[in-house]
């Protein structure tokens, strides 16, 4: 018998020192590049966060104010002035004294720029109220009842330069100089003023409770450019003693403050009264409107101030509502003065404490004692960044105000707030609008709610597909057909969003509006479809399955799909006709009560999931397919079936890898920007309605960014969303990992 062979030694390869110094310095090298890297992107996410914060501080620090003297005039002290105003650039200032002077004087040393005397009967000037539109009209009422109108402008001369800039005042009589005799008899006790395009109302309250309202209309001279007045004279007698006055900007409504703490509700067209809110148990001592004329503040004897607006009822009738209350103090309200740009107020007591307001927000933004106690008059600049103050004695102090962004508070930010013109509180966003008079609303709420909203959907859609799909192709499917399944799958996450957002807005939404009832069809008949189809596989004795090789038996399927895919779409109609009197969409308005709008929660869902179906397909069946084959080959051989060792071997060990998968899955749904800003009605809107769209946090960013002001509220704003996106896939990621983690260490015995 032949023998074998004998082997000889084996040859074991040496290598020299040389090669293992340069592989051992090779490696360091990577380890230390490797983790420069690292700490290149710690360094990067820091420095984002940190950029972030920098934006958004500003938005939570508080108001500050600082005072100095400008000057004094003796001639100003004992309460001779009646008004106050200040222009925009804080640098000439016009005073209205009882003897009938007008003067504009330059805040630099006081000095008097020009004199007018307003035209009258020779009486004594008593108070002057400003139209509350911020047109610069004025106007002034006499100790004889009678009223007269003039008009502040200021020019801006550059012709010295910019930086010597020159304010020149002017004052006229744009309805003419000729007094109105508004309250024949004298005893003026309250004046309003509300200047429009096509009106012109004069409202004075005076003792007795009486009332008289003068409504004029514009008629303009289209050559020469004279504007008339027609007017019409109103008149009330009330049961009780006027404290206040004042109507809204667009003259419907009239509201009196009385000695007893009530706000009195009349409409001007015919000066009937509609309602009597009881907001104090003290006196109304001072009223004002606010920006745009719609909410009424009203301050009483007992240092407390109260917003009021008209709410339509259940019967579509107005209502006036108390909105909010705010508290200075004790002392009585002297004079609320409302803010020209913003819906803030300043608000002074008779002890001379100054307290500025934001109503938006419902907080109390600065308070202050004012050195001097009450002052005899002041006026704050038109946006409210300083405060003119003539005191008692005549010294006049000017204060600097920095009150960047009083809009901002926890309540406007993320609770429900009671909008004008809203008939309950809501959250609302809506930064902007076509007019001055607008009331920001700045609530975060919606935005989140539909970032989550849209990230749901998704998920919902994407889950079940990339974990069921990542399960087969990892355990059950061929090797051959995997290896063109998964880069194929692969690939699809190369696709741009923004061509995922065009499809699903201009291809996709139309075609499930049209195909709604088909679309349902398709989640009934399809898992019906392919049960049926898989019995009669596996009973019927087919020549074909002889050909099949194991694993590959979804190719089988794809005509399957096909079919029922085809089979739904076309049983969409017969179905509709049967159940739905015709029409699925209009069965669900009008028997469910659910809109439909054709950019939704659905539209986004599939093509979001779509997007992030590949990531987490990816991810999850690199985590099946990695679990050693001893652990499967192990179970089938104790008698497992291969769908129990899936079950209770495989997918445990994988589901570290698994869970990662579905949470970086997640932070992309959330992060997604494109296709929630192609696909959705962007609306932001709190409602879980499928059929209904959203709008989320990275989509409000990008369609707002570029036309927001820079440093202002609503650029801040827009950096505290993206830090809370930030704040919250930071959360969800750590919170991620900690779990894997857990996972991994109870799993990793098997």
């Amino acid at each position: 018998m032949n023998s074998a062979p004998e082997s000889g030694p084996a040859v074991i390869a040496v290598r020299s020192e040389k090669f293992h110094r340069w592989r051992s310095r090779k490696d360091t090298l990577a380890r230390r590049v490797i983790g420069l890297g690292g700490l290149v992107v710690i360094a990067a996410v820091l420095l984002i966060l940190f950029y972030l914060l920098f934006v958004v501080a500003p938005l939570f620090l508080p108001a500050s104010i600082s005072q100095s003297s400008i000057g004094a005039k003796p001639e100003w002290a004992d309460g001779s002035t009646i008004y106050l105003s200040l222009e925009e650039q804080q640098q000439v200032a016009l005073r209205i004294d009882r003897n009938g002077s007008a003067e504009f004087f330059s805040l630099d040393g006081l000095g008097i720029l020009e004199t007018h005397v307003i035209p009258g009967d020779g009486s004594t000037l008593i108070m002057a109220s400003s139209d509350q539109g911020n047109s610069g009209l004025i106007a002034v009422a006499f100790d004889s009842g009678k009223v007269n109108l003039l008009k502040h402008d200021y020019e801006t001369d550059y012709s010295a330069g910019v930086e010597l800039r020159t304010i020149i005042p002017s004052l006229n009589f744009p309805y003419g100089d000729a007094p109105h005799n508004l309250m024949p008899g004298g005893g003026i006790a309250g004046l309003a003023l509300s200047d429009n395009e096509f009106e012109l109302v004069l409202a004075a309250a005076g003792a007795g409770g009486r009332v008289r309202l003068e409504w004029s209309t514009k008629q303009e001279n289209f050559l020469s450019g004279e504007i008339t007045l027609d007017t019409t004279i109103k008149t009330l007698d009330t049961q009780f003693e006027i404290t206040a006055i004042t109507v809204s900007d667009d003259h419907r409504w009239l509201y009196l403050g009385d000695d007893q703490g009530r706000i009195h509700f009349l409409r001007t067209a015919d000066m009937q009264q509609i309602q009597s809110v009881q907001v104090s148990d003290t006196a109304i001592s001072s009223m004002s409107m606010l920006l745009g004329g719609i909410s009424v503040l009203a301050g009483d004897a007992g240092g407390r101030i109260t917003q009021l607006f008209p709410v339509r009822d259940e019967d579509n009738e107005y209502r006036l509502e108390a909105i909010r209350h705010f508290e200075s103090g004790q002392a009585a309200i002297n004079r609320i003065i409302s803010e020209q740009r913003r819906k803030g107020f300043l608000a002074v007591d008779e002890k001379g404490k100054l307290a500025i307001y934001h109503s938006t927000a419902g907080t109390l933004v600065l308070e202050q004692q004012l050195d001097h106690g009450l002052p005899a008059a002041l006026a704050l600049a038109p946006r409210a960044s300083g405060l003119l103050v003539i005191n008692g004695d005549g010294g006049t102090d000017f204060m600097e105000i920095d009150n960047e962004h009083p809009e901002v508070s926890f309540s406007s930010l993320w609770q429900k707030v009671w909008y004008e013109n809203y008939s309950q509180p809501e959250y609302v966003w809506q930064s902007s609008a076509s007019n001055n008079t607008f009331e920001p609303k700045f609530s975060l709420a919606p935005l989140a709610f539909g970032t989550l909203k849209a990230a749901l959907y998704a998920m919902l859609f994407a889950l079940p597909l990339a974990l069921a799909g990542a399960a087969f192709t990892a355990y059950f499917m061929s090797p051959g057909l995997r290896r063109m399944v998964k880069p194929t799958i692969e690939i699809m996450a190369a696709l741009p969003t923004v061509i995922l957002g065009f499809l699903a807005g201009l291809w996709f939404a139309p075609f499930l509006e049209e195909n709604l009832a088909g679309v349902f069809a398709l989640l009934l008949f399809m898992p019906v479809g392919l049960l049926v189809f898989a019995w009669f596989w596996t009973q019927a004795e087919w020549r074909i399955k002889d050909y099949m090789k194991e694993g590959w038996e979804p190719v089988l399927l794809i005509p399957v799909l096909v079919l029922f895919g085809w089979l739904s779409i076309e049983l969409a109609g017969p179905l509709q006709n049967l159940l739905f009197d015709g029409d699925l969409r209009h069965w669900l308005s009008r028997e469910a009560g659910i809109s439909y709008d054709q950019r939704n929660a659905m539209v986004v869902g599939c093509a979001m999931g779509f997007a992030v179906i590949p990531t987490i397909f990816s991810i999850a069946e690199d985590a099946i397919y990695g679990v050693p084959k001893s652990l499967s080959n192990g179970s089938l051989a104790l008698g497992a079936t291969p769908w129990q060792t899936l079950v209770r071997v495989i997918l445990p060990t994988a589901s570290p890898g698994m869970f990662s998968a579905v949470m970086i899955g997640l932070g992309r749904a959330v992060g997604e920007t494109m296709i929630v800003l192609m696909a959705t009605g962007n609306t932001p809107i709190m409602d879980w309605n499928l059929f209904e769209g959203m709008r989320t946090l990275a989509a409000n960013i990008a369609v707002e960014m570029p036309e927001s002001a820079l440093n202002s509220s609503h650029y801040r704003i827009l950096f505290l969303a993206a830090l809370v996106l930030f704040l919250f896939t930071f959360v969800v990621n750590t919170g991620a990992e900690l779990i894997r983690q857990r996972l991994r260490e109870k799993y990793s015995s098997l």
